[in-house]
C-alpha cells in the first residue's frame, strides 16, 4: 500500500481533534507570538512560527502524531518524509519520546536542515527530487521495519496538530479584545497547515499562497481534482513548499474552505523576508514568507481581522543574505 493509500484509509481530521492536539501541545510548548504589522495603513497579525524550538510550525503536527503512538508502535520507530522542517519536528518529538526516527529527505535540501535533523538524532535517507518518489522510498522503509509513517502533510494527526496554531491565533486575538480571525492567509505546500487552520477556525476565510511553479493545490482547487506539480525541476528558493501533489485527506478539507489561492514570485518572497527582518526583527525562510508576500504584493487583500502565517525560519545564511540584498 502506498503512502497516499495509507493516508486516504486513515481517519478524518476534525475540529475536536485540533482542540485535543492544542491541549497536548500547550503542555510542552509556549504559544508563539502574534505580531502586528502595518500594511498600507491596515494592521495584519503575523503568527511567528519560526520561534518554535525547531524553527517551524511542523513541531505541532509531529508531536500530536508521535505522542498518540502506542507502546508497540513506538518500539518499531517512525519514518518521516520532509525537505527539512517536518524532519526536525519528527526528530525532536522522537528524541523526547525515545523513538527511533528515520527521515527521507531530498539530496538538495538546505544543509542547515540536514544538519539539524541529524543533530536531533534522526537517521537521514536521501533521495533525488527529480527521479525518485519520497513516498515510495518511505514505503519501502516502513515495509522493512514495521515503523509508522509520519507524513509531512497527508496525515490526520499532523493536520490536527498544525491546526493548533489557529486555536492559538483566536485565543491571542481574544486576549487583546479582538474577535476573529476573519481571514487567515496560509503558506501552502502539501496543505497540512492550511487544512489544519481551516478546521481550527471554521468561521474564518482561508486563503492559500504557493510559490510560482509549485501551485499544484491552487490548480487542483480550480480543476476540482488533485493535480500534480507540472515541473518538478522548476527552480524555487521555497524548498519547504516543494510538494509533488497534495493528498485526499488535505484536499477534502481545502476544497470546502479555501476562498482564494494565489502564487508569488521570488522577488515578492524576497521583499517579504526583508520586511520581516526590518519591521519584526525576525528571520523567515522563503517558504515561510509566501503568505505575507501575497499580502504585501497586493495579491490578497486583508479582510477584517486578518492573520498571516510566518511558518518557518530555517534558511541557509547565504540564501538569506542573497534574497535580502535582492529586495533592496
Amino acid at each position: 500500500m502506498t503512502g497516499q493509500e495509507l493516508a486516504a484509509a486513515s481517519r478524518t481530521p476534525t475540529h475536536e481533534g485540533v482542540k485535543r492536539a492544542m491541549a497536548k501541545i500547550a503542555d510542552i510548548l509556549p504559544k508563539t507570538p502574534l505580531l502586528p504589522l502595518d500594511v498600507d495603513g491596515v494592521t495584519i497579525w503575523c503568527k511567528a512560527e519560526m520561534l518554535q524550538p525547531i524553527g517551524s510550525f511542523k513541531i505541532r503536527g509531529a508531536w500530536h502524531r508521535l505522542s498518540d503512538l502506542s507502546a508497540q508502535e513506538r518500539a518499531l520507530g517512525v519514518v518521516g518524509v520532509s525537505s527539512g522542517n517536518h524532519a526536525q519536528g519528527v526528530a525532536w518529538g522522537a528524541r523526547r519520546l525515545g523513538i527511533d526516527a528515520t527521515i527521507v529527505m531530498p539530496s538538495n535540501a538546505p544543509q542547515m536542515k540536514l544538519d539539524a535533523t541529524r543533530a536531533l538524532g534522526a537517521k537521514v535517507v536521501l533521495y533525488d527530487r527529480a527521479t525518485e518518489s519520497r513516498d515510495a522510498v518511505a514505503a519501502g522503509l516502513t515495509a522493512q521495519s514495521g515503523a509508522t509513517l509520519v507524513h509531512a502533510f497527508g496525515d490526520p494527526w499532523v493536520i490536527e496538530g498544525q491546526g493548533s496554531a489557529g486555536i492559538e491565533i483566536a485565543d491571542q486575538l481574544k486576549a487583546i479584545g479582538l474577535s476573529g480571525p476573519d481571514m487567515i492567509v496560509s503558506c501552502c505546500g502539501g496543505g497540512g497547515l492550511a487544512s489544519g487552520l481551516a478546521l481550527a477556525c471554521p468561521d474564518a476565510e482561508i486563503a492559500i499562497v504557493e510559490p510560482e511553479g509549485w501551485d499544484d493545490i491552487i490548480r487542483s482547487l480550480e480543476a476540482g481534482e488533485i493535480l500534480p506539480v507540472e515541473d518538478l525541476l522548476h527552480p524555487t528558493y521555497c524548498d519547504a513548499l516543494q510538494t509533488p501533489q497534495t493528498y485526499p485527506v488535505n484536499f477534502n478539507v481545502l476544497r470546502q474552505r479555501v476562498s482564494r489561492g494565489v502564487s508569488v514570485t521570488t522577488d515578492e518572497v524576497a521583499a517579504a523576508m526583508r520586511v520581516v527582518f526590518e519591521k519584526l526583527h525576525l528571520v523567515v525562510e522563503p517558504g515561510g514568507a509566501v503568505a505575507l508576500a501575497a499580502v504585501l504584493a497586493g495579491k490578497l487583500q486583508p479582510k477584517g481581522v486578518t492573520a498571516v502565517t510566518l511558518s518557518g525560519g530555517n534558511v541557509d545564511r547565504e540564501i538569506f543574505v542573497k534574497l535580502l540584498a535582492q529586495a533592496a
